[in-house]
């Protein structure tokens, strides 16, 4: 399979999953509802949405919002650029699935700030869920629609000593953010890239020549001649007497 194709197929598997999800979550659940995965405690289906980045972090106001639209955009303008590149130049494997997942998982996102304003109804806090196409048009216009967000694994919480300064006695949950597939897909594309493709950080083109020059330093071995042993003297030599 060629890379470009590899590639292809990651990120139109992580868009349609993503989205699939995401859809099926503003549909048929309320605002802050949740479902068990498996009935475990700390592995939940949580709907909630968010202005912002990744795993609910944002920008304040709808002048925030609209630049962080208008900032994923660009880096996604970067990456594929950036991404062929990579498969032009026959770049590790790892180093393109890793690039296609964080593609994959901005270009999730995107389609949620930019779209769903206009194609959802909105989703009120246990008041119904949202209608797809709704008659009376979207709750938002392009580029300030909001991400959805469902997966939230609060593992365990507590609360810090009281001898830890500043933060003693405060309240902790992990794991607390709330995420979406996206969210996941860019999240593992940085982790590889940082635990398993380490050499990309660090690898460094060298210079126009450096390696030629490197071959003509090694000097070629000195010429041996045949007989390395040095003449004889043969003034030195005694004669065999007669």
């Amino acid at each position: 399979m060629k890379r470009s194709v590899l590639v292809g197929l990651i990120i139109l598997i992580v868009l349609l999953v993503d989205q699939w999800v995401k859809i099926w979550v503003k549909t048929h659940m309320e605002y802050g509802d949740e479902i068990k995965i498996f009935g475990l405690d700390w592995a939940l289906i949580h709907f909630v949405e968010n202005n912002g980045m990744a795993f609910g972090l944002s920008l304040g106001g709808e002048y925030g919002k609209l630049a962080l639209s208008l900032f994923r955009i660009l880096a996604v303008s970067l990456l594929v650029y950036y991404l062929n590149i990579l498969i032009k130049t026959q770049a590790a494997l790892g180093i393109l699935v890793s690039f296609a997942l964080i593609l994959s998982g901005a270009l999730g996102n995107i389609l949620d700030s930019a779209f769903y304003g206009l194609i959802f109804s909105e989703s009120p806090y246990h008041g119904g869920v949202a209608t797809l196409f709704p008659e009376g048009g979207g709750y938002a216009g392009f580029l300030h629609g909001r991400v959805v967000d469902m997966f939230f694994f609060p593992m365990f919480s507590g609360y810090f000593p009281d001898w830890l300064p500043v933060i003693g006695g405060n309240h902790y949950m992990f794991f607390k953010p709330v995420f979406n597939v996206a969210d996941a897909a860019i999240t593992l594309g940085v982790l590889n890239i940082l635990i398993f493709q380490r050499q990309f950080l660090s690898y460094k083109e060298p210079a126009d020549g450096t390696e030629h020059a490197a071959s003509e330093a090694v000097s070629a071995p000195e010429a041996v001649p045949a007989n390395p042993l040095p003449p004889a003297d043969t003034e030195d030599v005694e004669k065999p007497s007669l």
